[in-house]
């Protein structure tokens, strides 16, 4: 079966309906999201993706399937290093936990259309310059080199060249405003600190996204693919960073599996016309460094985490 535009329509509703949900239904109202509401939500947004690949299989075949997946797990094990810079930011702006969710639900939204824009033009640029993939590949190694070599995450918006320009194009409160982007003020219109930390948070999503795209690539071309496990792995990224927001700190060796991974991939990527390695291989491997990532950095902090109790109680 072909992918009509029957297809890309109905999941472009899909992903509508859900987004009009969230924030005219379930969050219409400011609050704090707890870990269980956070866990919650991540859990459905894992189920749906489940249940989407489930689909993918019926329509396209076990191949598809595999591809799919492999692409969902690693986008989202990519979009996990966003939780880092998300939590840095918000710590360095000193924003309440009632108003992070209205920032991440509309930053993300900028996200997907930013994701759009990368997928289509990558596939378009392999299909048409087919060595345009091993620049990929070797961008890939040397993004994943960077993260082996930059250990710690410095977030400097004073230095932001977005930042700096938008200052200069318009004013911005000392103090926030609420929930408010922006509020007219004397008769003049004024920007919220709030309106700066969306800005900076887009801007660092284009960063991963550079990153995050060429990475499927090696996996598949098939753009309603790359783009479906793409937006089912940001659309889950908001539950995700409430969930592991106050224990995101103990991963401290994720960052070196994303930087294998991306090596991993780089290499495919550069080695494409020399050795074929199938999807399901990739897939193993993925799951594999995550899996090791996540265990060790968890025995690794266990003893940390222990203190931490002790010193509540």
């Amino acid at each position: 079966m072909e992918v009509t535009s029957t297809f890309w329509i109905g999941f472009n509703l899909f992903v509508l309906l859900m987004l009009a949900l969230d924030l005219g239904v379930f969050n219409r109202k400011a609050h704090v999201v707890s870990v269980k509401e956070a866990l919650t939500w991540s859990g459905v947004w894992i189920c749906l993706s489940l249940v989407f690949n489930g689909l993918i299989y019926h329509w396209f075949g076990e191949a598809k399937a595999i591809e799919f997946f492999t692409g969902y797990v690693i986008e989202k094990s990519l979009s996990v290093d966003n939780i880092f810079v998300f939590v840095l930011v918000f710590k360095y702006f000193q924003i309440p936990s009632i108003y992070q969710h209205k920032i991440l639900f509309w930053g993300i939204l900028g996200a997907l259309v930013m994701r759009v824009i990368f997928i289509f033009a990558g596939v378009a640029l392999i299909e048409k310059f087919h060595w345009t993939i091993y620049l990929f590949g070797l961008f890939l190694i040397y993004t994943g080199y960077k993260m082996f070599t930059e250990k710690d995450k410095q977030i400097e918006p004073e230095k932001n060249p977005v930042i700096k320009f938008f200052r200069r194009a318009m004013p911005v409160t000392h103090e926030l405003r609420g929930d408010k982007f922006f509020v007219v003020e004397d008769g003049k219109r004024y920007a919220t600190p709030l309106f700066l930390v969306l800005i900076l948070i887009e801007t660092t999503d284009l960063i991963f996204a550079v990153d995050s795209i060429p990475a499927i690539l090696p996996v598949t071309q098939d753009r309603f693919i790359v783009y479906t496990s793409n937006v089912f792995a940001i659309l889950g990224l908001r539950s995700l960073y409430f969930a592991l927001a106050h224990v995101i700190h103990r991963f401290v060796y994720l960052s070196t599996g994303l930087a294998v991974i991306l090596l991993f991939v780089g290499l495919k990527m550069v080695l494409v016309d020399v050795i074929k390695i199938p999807t399901y291989i990739s897939l193993i491997v993925i799951a594999v460094i995550i899996t090791a990532s996540i265990v060790l950095s968890l025995r690794k902090t266990r003893g940390e985490n222990e203190l931490e109790s002790d010193n509540k109680m």
